[in-house]
């Protein structure tokens, strides 16, 4: 056994390392954290100081295991987990829970994973920093507190199953304030005058500007009728030098940004990519507010620069960041090696590697020269002057390499580089044609998920390793989501001067289209305005950056975390019992106005399955009607004739080749129904937009694509995409098909294989079934385990043997066995079905009223 084991968080970070080590080092993965708080309970002793009860996983129990084996037999064990606030923690739980001693314990950390630094490193060892594990804790307990207390107050007042996070409820605020002010937003048009002049010369062309806007159409008209007549000519000419300034080296929030401008990679996505280059040494650390580069690394960038590009190219730079609570405890993100252009891997890999290594290579180079034009063009009959910008490249510098993108969408008023031909003082110019043109100002833009990473930044809350969870959290709750949705038509007026000729035009453009933007959701909505209602400390943008400050001061020594935690905890705390006492329930419901038919209010608001419109009030002696809000509506915008036009559906058609047609809205979306079958309709379609004709097509291209596409131990074998991606369907068993497969393409022997392995898995799925109970025990991807209903639930240990059930066991275990395991983990599992039965016989059952037939059936069956 080696004398040294090696404790790192990942198994590819710890191949790496064990290339750099000798036989002495044995280097083994943690796969992250150990333990944590209590599943199922709070784990957390108020008034004990906030003691914390932990736990292993069920999952980390065999690691654990292995680990405390080694570590026994190993003479130091050397904890190298992340040098941030998670992994000191992680050192401290794999500290405590493998029982190690202090005098056979060393804590390392490096900030990239090369042999230099890792053995660094171990000549250079200290102990566990226990600030930065009182910050985690106070971080993690704090979280679990919000959560834990403020969850089962929406869940009563709002709807089951709902839940609340610190960081992510004003990340869903910023997203909701966005929204509602590009809602209330009211976009106003000026008339803008471009003009385009030739100075005499073949292919010279002068665009030029009016610095202002017209806000009248007729104003508009006037000033081109004015220039008609007019002479043009240079009233001056101004040229100096500018200069552009490289960007610093990425940190993890302007790297989530750049990846997203430049990649479209989402903010998780980056993050994962950015960690495996890491593990594999590539780059420096990926999570860090700093934009600091390391001696090492501005000496190593300047010989690659030298090198590449020359010695002028050349300009050692040092950076600070701005950022609200950043702690600049680490370097920037760089690559490991600055000789290392690109890197083997896949493409994703490749890609933001070469990202990194632009930016941080351009951020050691000279800056980009420029020489600045400014011409004024007088207009002999009116007093307004023209203005034409240029500018020309006079030196690359950094632009050679790298250019930062920007989130700005509006680009239609930058000039870029627009070169201007050689001009002189009162030179006159031929005016060519000039335009001006109606434009709209535009609203707020909503945020990407790089903006509100920038957003979150900017306002000190969350930290670097937060950034990608918080914004997968909000999604992942169903708060917000993140799509592309379709703009409006919109006609715009223009008016032209060609020749001496003045033209006006009408043209259209589209508005509003969005692409991988944050919408809020009705629910989203519901719970931000009943948490800024009665909990404001929560999503108050302030406290939570203060909130931030007293973990960093708790890393840094200077506050006592218990004490953080009690000031927070005894304000929060009463604020639940009040809303739990006090509160309304919520529903984000909204009076739209009166129903013309019925004389009725109409409102708008969430349900239990749901945005919905309804009509009329619940002890009203009519109960009310309801009908579900199309996908592209929603409960804050909604109008009084959409909502009634949504009463509409479900609406009948007619029949089609003997079977009813019909058009509604179910649980998955709008869908015509053809006699007993449900087809969806395609996406951001309106079904009330659907007729006769449409219904036809869109049945008939369902006949087309359930069309056996061939025949498999002579039953049919039909395909079909769904919520999971393409499948085909083959004797009752629906069989996913994987992208190694040519969905479109599927041969005989394709189709057999996947039905052959399907059918093989489905064989040894079941151990034992009681399908009248909706009870079996199945063989899972971790061992056996039991469904009930849709519950996946743990097989506990055999109460007989107190050890793990045996195959054999399990194949004889009775259905009453297997009801006590349920009723151990679900106490109330066959409570429901069984009090409703008593209900029911008390009261006395009655038949089930008969309802009349329709019109339709009576003529039928005549």
């Amino acid at each position: 056994m080696a004398k040294n084991l090696l404790i790192v968080e990942s198994p590819a970070k710890a191949k790496t390392i064990e290339g750099y080590l000798g036989k002495d080092f044995l280097v083994k993965s943690s796969y992250g954290h150990i333990r944590d708080l209590v599943k199922g309970d709070m784990g957390i002793d108020i008034n004990n100081n906030f003691s914390q009860t932990y736990e292993v996983p069920v999952d980390k129990k065999q690691v654990v295991a292995e680990l405390k084996k080694l570590a026994k037999g190993a003479e130091m064990v050397w904890l190298a987990s992340d040098e941030d606030r998670e992994g000191e923690a992680i050192s401290w739980h794999l500290y405590e829970t493998l029982g190690l001693k202090e005098a056979t314990t060393k804590r390392i950390v490096f900030h990239e994973i090369t042999k230099p630094a890792i053995l660094k490193a171990i000549d250079t060892p200290r102990t566990i920093d226990y600030n930065l594990v009182f910050a985690q804790q106070a971080r993690r307990v704090l979280d679990r507190l919000v959560g834990f207390e403020l969850s089962p107050v929406l869940w009563k007042k709002i709807k089951p199953s709902l839940s609340a996070g610190r960081v992510q409820s004003v990340a869903v605020r910023l997203i909701v304030d966005r929204e509602r002010e590009v809602n209330k937003f009211n976009a106003t048009a000026a008339f803008k005058i471009t003009a385009q002049f030739s100075t005499g010369q073949a292919r010279e062309i002068v665009r030029a500007e009016l610095p202002h806007r017209f806000e009248k159409e007729a104003d508009a008209e006037q000033f081109l009728k004015d220039c008609m007549q007019a002479d043009f000519k240079i009233a001056s000419l101004e040229t100096k030098p500018a200069k552009r300034n490289p960007a610093a080296p990425f940190t993890t929030s302007t790297l989530q940004q750049e990846a997203s401008r430049k990649l479209g990679y989402s903010v998780s996505r980056t993050m994962q990519i950015a960690q495996r280059l890491y593990e594999s040494g590539k780059i420096t650390y990926m999570r860090t507010d700093s934009v600091n580069l390391s001696e090492t690394a501005i000496q190593a960038a300047a010989s690659e620069i030298r090198s590449a590009y020359g010695d002028k190219y050349h300009q050692p730079r040092t950076y600070k960041t701005k950022t609200a609570g950043a702690q600049e405890a680490h370097e920037a993100i760089r690559p490991t090696y600055f000789d290392q252009h690109t890197v083997t891997g896949d493409n994703s890999e490749q890609r933001l590697y070469e990202l990194i290594w632009k930016r941080a290579i351009a951020s050691q180079m000279s800056e980009a020269l420029f020489e600045r034009t400014t011409a004024q063009i007088d207009i002999s009959t009116r007093k307004e002057n023209l203005l034409a910008e240029g500018e020309v490249l006079k030196f690359d510098g950094f632009l050679k390499v790298y250019l930062e993108s920007s989130d700005d969408d509006d680009a239609e008023d930058a000039n870029g580089n627009n070169m201007l031909p050689p001009l002189a003082q009162n030179q006159v110019l031929q005016l060519k044609e000039m335009n001006a043109t109606e434009r709209f100002s535009r609203p707020p833009a909503r945020y990407t998920e790089a903006s509100l990473v920038k957003k979150l930044e900017e306002l000190g809350i969350g930290r670097p390793s937060t950034y990608a969870p918080t914004i997968s959290t909000i999604q992942n709750r169903g708060y917000v989501v993140k799509e592309e949705r379709d703009g409006k038509q919109r006609a715009f007026n223009t008016i032209s001067l060609v020749n001496g000729v003045l033209t006006s035009l009408t043209k259209t453009e589209i508005t509003g289209a969005e692409k991988g933007k944050l919408f809020p959701t009705d629910i989203g909505e519901v719970v931000n305005d009943f948490l800024v209602e009665h909990f404001k400390d929560i999503v108050d943008f302030h406290f939570t950056a203060n909130v931030e400050k007293e973990f960093d001061e708790i890393a840094q020594g200077l506050k006592e975390w218990t004490k953080m935690l009690h000031s927070f905890y005894t304000p929060f705390h009463k604020e639940v019992e009040t809303t739990l006492e006090t509160a309304d329930r919520a529903n984000g419901e909204r009076l739209l106005g009166i129903d013309p038919a019925s004389g009725k209010n109409v409102y708008a608001k969430v349900g239990k399955f749901g945005p919905l419109v309804q009509i009329g009030q619940v002890d009203d002696e009519e109960k009310p009607k309801y009908a579900s809000i199309a996908k592209s509506q929603s409960v804050g915008t909604i109008t009084l004739e959409q909502a009634l036009e949504q009463f509409r559906l479900p609406f009948q058609l007619e029949d089609y080749e003997g079977k009813e047609v019909s058009v509604g809205v179910g649980r998955f979306g709008p869908y015509v129904k053809w006699g007993d079958a449900y087809i969806s309709v395609p996406k951001n379609e309106d079904p009330l937009t659907i007729d006769k004709e449409r219904a036809i097509e869109i049945i008939n291209e369902k006949i087309t694509a359930d069309a056996p596409i061939a025949t498999h131990d002579g039953l049919p074998v039909t395909k079909g995409t769904g919520r999971f991606g393409p499948f085909i369907k083959w004797n009752d068993l629906f069989i996913n098909v994987p992208k190694a497969y040519n969905f479109d393409f599927l041969t005989v022997k394709d189709i057999t294989e996947l039905i052959g392995k399907k059918v093989e898995k489905e064989a040894n799925r079941f151990i034992q079934q009681w399908t009248e109970d909706k009870i079996a025990i199945e063989n899972g991807r971790w061992g056996p385990f039991i469904r009930f209903g849709k519950e996946m639930l743990k097989l506990r240990k055999n109460p007989a043997t107190n050890d793990k059930y045996t195959p054999e066991e399990l194949a004889e275990i009775s259905l009453e066995e297997v009801k006590k395991l349920i009723v151990e983990q679900v106490p109330n599992a066959f409570e429901v079905k069984a009090k409703a039965t008593r209900k029911k016989a008390a009261a006395g059952a009655k038949p089930a009223a008969k309802k009349p037939a329709t019109k339709k059936a009576v003529a039928k069956k005549k």
